[in-house]
């Protein structure tokens, strides 16, 4: 099971007709957290003629945009496609608009909300979030060079060792790939050393 989303946070930037775009992205996980980011930036940017967004959720389904104050249909709604097209999940786009002076026209306005998601998107990364299990094995020092390779190998993200009597590393893995690790590195530590499975969670492999 896989979904996309952005990698982090960012922000990016360009002019249409003498209008002034900021574009903003956040991968985030409920409608809280949207919220907070779309009331973040209204705040720091209360002079802006608009403050469009969109956001859309796995969890649920949910799917939410508005204009703030352009022509129904010309800003909020073509960001939200841009979104649904590129099938990504998990994100909320703030697009920040100074009026230049000169209209834009409802097509206009249309591809310009439309860039201001592709541009945040952009900015922001696409990431790939697979279902992945967190495990911990321990190994002896003599094993741990081989097995630190079998990780990398198995596509494996380590992200803690520890060094004490033996060697304890912290990492996680898609989990379709668990029992293929676990067969590989018992038969590589002639059984000596199992990966403990502590959780899953969405991580981007």
């Amino acid at each position: 099971m896989e979904y996309k989303t952005v990698k982090s946070e960012a922000t990016g930037e360009f002019i249409e007709k003498r209008s002034r775009f900021l574009c903003h992205v956040k991968p985030v996980s409920t409608s809280e957290e949207a919220v907070a980011f779309i009331n973040e930036k209204k705040s720091k940017y209360w002079d802006a003629t608009h403050n469009v967004y969109a956001y859309i959720l796995r969890e649920g389904g949910i799917m939410r945009y508005s204009d703030d104050g352009e022509p129904q249909g010309t800003a909020g709604q073509p960001a939200l496609e841009v979104l649904r097209r590129e099938e990504l999940y998990d994100l909320v786009v703030v697009i920040t608009r100074y009026f230049g002076g000169i209209m834009l026209g409802a097509g206009g306005l249309v591809r310009a909300y439309a860039r201001g998601a592709k541009e945040a998107v952009a900015a922001g990364g696409i990431a790939l979030m697979c279902l992945c299990d967190e495990c911990e094995l321990t190994v002896g020092y003599a094993q741990y060079e081989q097995t630190k390779n079998l990780l990398s190998d198995m596509g494996a993200v380590v992200t803690d060792t520890g060094y004490a009597d033996n060697v304890k590393i912290s990492f996680y893995i898609k989990k379709s790939d668990t029992e293929k690790f676990a067969a590989a590195l018992t038969e590589q530590t002639n059984g000596t050393a199992a990966p403990k499975v502590l959780g899953e969670r969405f991580m981007p492999i």
